[in-house]
């Protein structure tokens, strides 16, 4: 039990702002660490949906709903996720051989390209939720967004190899359970759509958009996973990062789309 609750002050204190104990960093904590990133997206869904009811008690304007959705996450997450894609963003627009690109990963200063895919990033989840707050019968799919996308991040953590021997996916990489964090995070995946599945079951058009947004995830995984070992030899903080935000981003992708054309 201690090891678990080490495991949930250990995932927080890294992958999200929100205030917990601090706990030293080890093998007995980071043990079962990285199951608990997804529970940071329930607590983000959870304010999300608060959000969209309040919204829509007041009959909010879908731009005024839009930005403090494409807000809430940035807020409890810290950003810790966007930094990732900024970087990465950077390291595969230098167009440098790994060498290069993993560097520039490393590196704590920003480049031109960075910002501006991240300024992209934004808009697009910022015109997804306005899509969302109009056509809303797919707004499940926006609850499960976010811990399904941490689940796949998470899970690359421990189920690819290191691309360096350094850096924060390596340290939870190493002082994992890799086989037990690896299968709960894909059996917290397989819930989550589940659950979506569940909730869009009485809508219409609701289960083949639960559907698409499964083979999306799957097709993105894989996608990720070839592009993380050819061009950077493994995975790395950042790329978790990517993954987990471009992840969130097809799931709000195909909540708006669905819910304009299905």
């Amino acid at each position: 039990m201690k090891s678990v609750i080490s495991g949930i002050f250990v995932a927080f204190s890294m992958y999200s702002a929100i205030p917990v104990p601090q706990v030293n960093w080890e093998k007995k904590t980071m043990r079962w660490a990285l199951i608990f990133l997804p529970f940071v997206g329930v607590i983000i869904s959870t304010v999300s949906w608060i959000w969209f009811a309040f919204c829509s008690f007041f009959r909010a304007n879908s731009l005024f709903y839009a930005v403090g959705a494409t807000l809430i996450p940035l807020c409890i997450s810290g950003g810790i996720h966007l930094d990732g894609l900024c970087d990465t963003c950077d390291a595969l627009c230098s167009f440098g051989d790994r060498e290069k690109r993993l560097a520039i990963l490393k590196d704590p200063h920003v480049g031109a390209f960075g910002p501006m895919w991240i300024c992209a990033f934004l808009l697009a989840e910022c015109a997804c939720f306005s899509q969302i707050f109009e056509y809303f019968r797919l707004f499940p799919l926006v609850l499960v967004a976010f811990p399904v996308a941490r689940a796949m991040g998470g899970r690359k953590v421990v189920a690819s190899p290191c691309a360096k021997d350094s850096g924060l996916a390596h340290i939870f990489a190493e002082n994992s359970d890799k086989r037990v964090v690896s299968v709960v995070l894909l059996l917290e995946t397989m819930v989550y759509l589940l659950i979506s599945g569940v909730l869009l079951f009485g809508v219409t058009h609701g289960t083949t958009a639960a559907l698409i947004l499964t083979v999306l995830l799957m097709l993105w995984y894989a996608f990720h996973e070839k592009v993380s070992k050819q061009t950077f030899g493994g995975i790395t903080g950042d790329l978790a990062g990517f993954c987990i935000s471009i992840s969130e981003l097809l799931c709000l992708a195909v909540a708006a789309f669905g819910g304009l054309v299905l």
